[in-house]
């Protein structure tokens, strides 16, 4: 049995909506979610995204995970204005650093989306986004604290997730990209 990364116990009769960023973010979280006997729904959300191209690209990556998996993917239109627009309100958010004020704000987008998701559906949700090295999970569970025990704090990078991650993507085959999404993150990892 894969380690649970969370420490909060809860009843495996409630549906989990997991928010993914990615495929291979995905990859390193959902069996230890389905070890701890939930059921899944998996939520592509990703107006972050910098082009439909990129969306379409880990779109295709995360449906063939989740034919792996045998789960369901419901899918958030992509509308990376609308994303821009909302965060544009943190001052100088061209020029922030990863793992800053926009990358907060761009968690605060992707868990309000991901709980509008979840209340239609009846559900608790997480994101896989705790996976990411570059991605702060307290941060990210201190924004989903919002929601109370709707919200589900996991940490994929404990227990292996990253391992994890690797082996099956590369087993599947899965796009790898080697960037958050938004265009201010590609150009972090070109300097």
């Amino acid at each position: 049995m894969t380690p649970r990364p969370h420490d909060k116990h809860t009843d495996p009769a409630i549906p989990l909506l997991m928010h993914c960023c990615c495929g291979p973010c995905a990859a390193g979280s959902i069996a230890p979610v389905l070890d701890d006997g939930r059921r899944i729904t998996l939520l592509f959300s990703n107006s972050n995204l910098d082009t439909e191209a990129e969306y379409l690209r880990r779109l295709n990556a995360m449906k063939t995970l989740a034919d792996f998996y045998g789960l369901h993917v419901e899918t958030d239109p992509w509308d990376h204005a609308a994303w821009l627009e909302f965060v544009s309100v943190v001052p100088d958010f061209a020029a922030c650093p990863e793992r800053g004020a926009r990358c907060r704000r761009c968690f605060q987008w992707q868990l309000t989306r991901t709980s509008v998701f979840a209340e239609r559906l009846g559900a608790h949700f997480t994101t896989t986004l705790t996976l990411g090295p570059q991605k702060n999970s307290s941060a990210i569970h201190e924004i989903g604290a919002q929601w109370g025990e709707a919200f589900e704090p996991w940490d994929f990078k404990k227990g292996g997730g990253n391992l994890r991650s690797l082996e099956l993507c590369r087993k599947l085959g899965l796009y790898r990209q080697n960037y958050c999404g938004c265009e201010f993150s590609k150009h972090a990892n070109t300097d």
